[in-house]
């Protein structure tokens, strides 16, 4: 029932409601799933299989899931990037408060 690229709902949790595909089986309870939601084990009691599968290779990358999904016309949510870049205006900020005061020029 549980196969690499059946397509199912999560029935609960926070991301309850949205479509997923299985990526990959851990054992007989837990699969690993991506999609609509985040990339993550899930117990299969959380899980409502539907008839639709996607044709994905075992362990397949996010964007081969995205790709899948986009042909049968299910949106992915879109992956956060995050990164932190100290941009100059910040940088120059932090060299200039050392703690001293600077007296005033007369």
């Amino acid at each position: 029932m549980f196969s690499v690229g059946r397509l199912c709902v999560k029935i609960s949790g926070r991301e309850a409601g949205r479509k997923c595909a299985i990526v990959s089986v851990i054992d007989d309870s837990l699969v690993l799933i991506d999609g609509n939601v985040r990339r993550r084990r899930c117990n299969v009691r959380h899980l409502e299989p539907l008839k639709d599968t996607i044709e994905i290779k075992k362990d397949a990358s996010h964007g081969e899931v995205e790709a899948e999904f986009k042909k049968l016309n299910i949106y992915s949510k879109p992956r956060k990037v995050t990164r932190r870049k100290k941009t100059v205006a910040v940088a120059e900020n932090q060299k200039k408060s050392t703690g001293k005061k600077e007296k005033p020029e007369k």
